[in-house]
């Protein structure tokens, strides 16, 4: 079973994490990142709201009619939003004015919604809970990358503390919507070279262990590409 944890954990975590393998909730994610912090406070409030909605879900899979299953699931998710919206107020003040309206937006991404119905929503609670914390850290860590390289070279700061040298000149359109293109197109670009990288040296690893005079097999590549940890 926990290696069965594990594995819904890693799926969302690394494997499928958004926006830079699933390629969606990218608006947010280009918003917010002007600072390391704000993307934190969004990561977290994004973990907060996909665990408990797939928590919930699960618990009541075999109760919601299927015929109302949406709106019951976007009211859970909405419920679940307000309270990340309203501890932030009250924790964060300024953060939350930066964030703005993506907070209370958490409520029509597309994570949160595609995760209850395609998955929390036909499995125990366990695994729901380890699927939606996957999903919540791997979006958090995708927000920090791109908010440690935009603060880094939009500000020269990294949480407000000032680490580039003396002479150095911010970047300006690294806090811009240019910079943020640029920067999420840039980290797309190295995470598919490593991914086409993966794949090749799977595939060599399977031409090394098979017997001769016989092919590889399909099983023999997806296997090895999996101990790689590339999936398409």
């Amino acid at each position: 079973m926990g290696r069965t944890l594990w594995k819904d954990f890693m799926r969302g975590a690394w494997n499928e994490s958004s926006p830079f393998r699933l390629m969606i909730a990218f608006c947010p994610a280009l918003a917010v990142t002007t600072a390391v912090i704000n993307g934190a406070a969004m990561g977290a409030a994004v973990i907060f709201v996909l665990l408990g909605t797939n928590i919930i879900v699960s618990l009541m899979r075999k109760i919601v009619p299927s015929e109302v299953r949406i709106p019951v699931y976007t009211i859970v998710i909405a419920t679940f939003v307000t309270v990340a919206d309203l501890v932030l107020a009250a924790t964060m003040p300024s953060v939350h004015k930066v964030l703005g309206l993506f907070v209370p937006l958490i409520v029509v991404n597309c994570i949160i919604l595609g995760r209850a119905e395609a998955w929390a929503s036909h499995v125990p609670v366990a695994r729901a809970a380890a699927d939606g914390l996957g999903y919540g850290v791997g979006y958090t860590i995708n927000l920090l990358m791109l908010g440690v390289i935009r603060e880094l070279l939009g500000s020269g700061t990294l949480l407000g503390h000032a680490v580039m040298p003396a002479g150095f000149v911010p970047w300006r359109i690294m806090l811009q919507p240019p910079g943020a293109f640029l920067t999420i197109g840039v980290i797309v670009a190295v995470f598919n070279l490593t991914g086409r990288l993966q794949k090749e040296r799977a595939e060599r690893r399977a031409q090394r262990l098979r017997l001769p005079g016989r092919a590889v097999t399909a099983a023999a590549v997806a296997a090895a590409s999996e101990g790689s940890g590339y999936h398409g």
